[in-house]
């Protein structure tokens, strides 16, 4: 587990104390409602349905093409607080959420969520990767947002729940790179006009089989920075994992995508110098024997980053989290993304444009197209914890109970 110390280490800037906005009782009502289908619809229709054809099914077809782009329709456990009535009406059969057209998160992106993983191991085990630290985040991002926040023990509660009520979609161990992914998510869900925080709140939590996030397990990729736009603004909501941060993504993501990038990284936003993070995951590099990661106001804080800069020092590794200038990116031996989604990504090509319309362009170039060898070593650290590998010196686990 982090420490007090350690977690005010890793995030410069807390959250506002939770405003006093509920209209109802002062406890969140215990969970009344676990759902589970029993068929696959929409996206879902490509995937196996079993353990054994999971099992019976190489890597290289199993979940292929999967992302988190392809959402679940088959699943959730879901909690209802600061409502009038049992959660289980406003989830209708097939996955969707029956909610007020009127509704906070519709209209003033009154939302936050989170996203973690299931894994088996090699033992037959259904392992979480610190769950507890993702109801962390969501509890600071509820804060920023002014609305009400499960507990961390509802929260690991209802994760277990959506695992085991799907479990036969959980990819056996076999299956490299895959796991069942959550994404634990609360939305403002009371009818409202004026610009205020939600006095209501419904949290769910969905889940979907996956592959690797970001080209395959361990591709190398291109990627760019985009100068002439950002993420997030100075002082504004970027250390929170909130929806509006990735809407303010979209438009540079896609035209990263058009010039054939995989993922665009962002500067700071009031001096455009510092390295901030990707659209979707941290940024890492190793120098030497250094892993080096930005810290800055405006970067959410990554608990797979956060995990790494634990590996990295228990293998001897000397760790920075410091502001990274531009001027050092021609340094660095290896350079990747890091998150849930993709534990690491290694980046080949990185490429610095003044505006990302502009031809004008420098490039910079980290290894040759492999994943770098100290990025390999944790990388095959973090994954073989993960499944029950090697022991969990740390405790970071949390065993799921069949």
């Amino acid at each position: 587990m982090v420490s007090k110390a350690r977690e005010d280490e890793n995030h410069s800037r807390s959250a506002p104390d939770q405003p006093s906005i509920h209209n109802g009782p002062s406890t969140f009502l215990h969970p009344t409602y676990a759902y589970k289908h029993n068929s696959c619809h929409g996206p879902l229709q490509s995937f196996p349905k079993t353990i054994k054809q999971l099992a019976d099914t190489t890597q290289s077809t199993y979940l292929k093409g999967a992302s988190f782009n392809q959402s679940c329709t088959m699943c959730t456990s879901c909690y209802d607080f600061w409502c009038y009535g049992p959660c289980c009406n406003n989830l209708e059969a097939v996955g969707y959420l029956r909610l007020s057209s009127f509704a906070g998160a519709l209209h003033y992106a009154i939302e936050c969520f989170e996203g973690l993983k299931a894994f088996r191991g090699k033992d037959g085990k259904v392992r979480l990767f610190r769950p507890e630290e993702n109801a962390k985040r969501l509890q600071r991002s509820a804060r920023f947002l002014g609305i009400e926040a499960p507990s961390t023990e509802m929260f690991v509660d209802m994760c277990k729940r959506a695992v085991m009520e799907n479990i036969e979609f959980l990819p056996p161990y076999e299956a490299t790179g895959a796991s069942l992914y959550l994404r634990p998510t609360l939305i403002g869900s009371n009818p409202q006009l004026g610009v205020q925080s939600s006095k209501e709140a419904t949290f769910i939590v969905l889940c979907s089989p996956v592959g690797a996030y970001v080209g395959g397990a361990l591709d190398a990729v291109d990627v760019v920075i985009a100068r002439n736009y950002d993420r997030a603004a100075p002082n504004g909501s970027g250390c929170y994992k909130v929806g509006g941060n990735y809407a303010c993504s979209l438009y540079s993501l896609n035209l990263a995508h058009e010039l054939g990038f995989k993922a665009v990284l962002y500067l700071d936003p009031a001096t455009k110098t510092y390295i901030d993070e990707f659209n979707s995951s941290n940024f890492f590099a190793i120098k030497d024997n250094k892993y080096i990661t930005p810290k800055s106001d405006s970067i959410l804080p990554s608990i797979t980053n956060m995990s790494l800069e634990t590996v990295a020092a228990h293998l001897g590794m000397e760790v920075e989290r410091r502001p990274v200038h531009t001027d050092e990116l021609s340094t660095f031996d290896e350079v990747g993304e890091c998150g849930t989604a993709v534990v690491i990504t290694p980046v080949h090509k990185l490429v610095d444009k003044p505006s990302l319309e502009s031809e004008e362009e420098t490039v910079y170039i980290y290894g040759d197209g492999q994943c770098g060898p100290k990025s390999l070593r944790l990388y095959n650290y973090i994954v073989d914890l993960q499944r029950g590998a090697i022991e969990d010196t740390f405790g970071w686990n949390v065993l799921v109970e069949e």
